[in-house]
């Protein structure tokens, strides 16, 4: 790695840690600046701006996400109508979310608090840019749970994933304190991907109630 691409990765390293816990509108870049241990102007010259850096904080994500569920959806998209059960329309996101950990320590949550961050504050250039980038991936998801369900509306199925998402959302962005109550109170020491397998059936229940 370059000096140059050091410098980069430890903005965007201290950006999404700050974001994820302080929000988008509380975290300045000086903030971000101190933590990184750079200087204001290595920020203004890799990002330009603070919405800049918030899109690429983003991107890190949802470049290596959306690879990821391209390639599940393709498989996806040559099965018929009665067999886009929920169940699977649910694990071709779920794998790509694991994956990301693969790359780097606890980036399902961050990634998650991240989400729940752009869902509760007021970012429109946020929205924008993602659905411009990234949009046509998860138009191909709403496609096939429309294929899967052709009895719901377009406008229940809006609802439903939404409620999906923050459902996966809050039980991923906070999965420590869970995991650790489950380990005080059940005994019982889980993993990410344990919380998953406990999430699907309640969400997969919902999305095809």
């Amino acid at each position: 790695m370059t000096k140059t691409e050091s410098t980069k990765s430890r903005i965007l390293d201290a950006a999404e840690q700050l974001f994820a816990e302080r929000g988008f509108a509380e975290t300045s870049l000086r903030t971000i600046t101190t933590r990184a241990r750079v200087n204001l102007a290595s920020v203004n010259y890799h990002f330009g701006s603070k919405k800049s850096l918030i899109q690429a904080v983003f991107d890190r994500f949802l470049q290596d996400f959306t690879k990821e569920l391209s390639l599940e959806l393709m498989t996806l998209e040559q099965l018929s109508s009665d067999q886009l059960e929920a169940e699977k329309l649910l694990n071709a996101l779920i794998r790509p979310l694991l994956s990301l950990n693969s790359r780097r320590n606890n980036a399902i949550s961050i990634f998650m608090r991240l989400l729940g961050r752009a869902y509760a504050e007021t970012q429109g250039h946020l929205r924008r840019y993602v659905t411009d980038k990234y949009g046509h991936v998860l138009v191909r998801f709403t496609h096939l749970f429309q294929k899967g369900y052709p009895n719901l509306t377009i406008d229940q199925i809006f609802w439903r994933l939404h409620y999906m998402l923050g459902s996966m959302i809050f039980t991923l962005g906070g999965s420590d304190a869970l995991r650790q109550i489950s380990q005080a109170d059940f005994n019982r020491d889980l993993d990410v991907e344990d919380v998953i397998k406990e999430m699907l059936p309640f969400l997969a229940a919902g999305m095809k109630a």
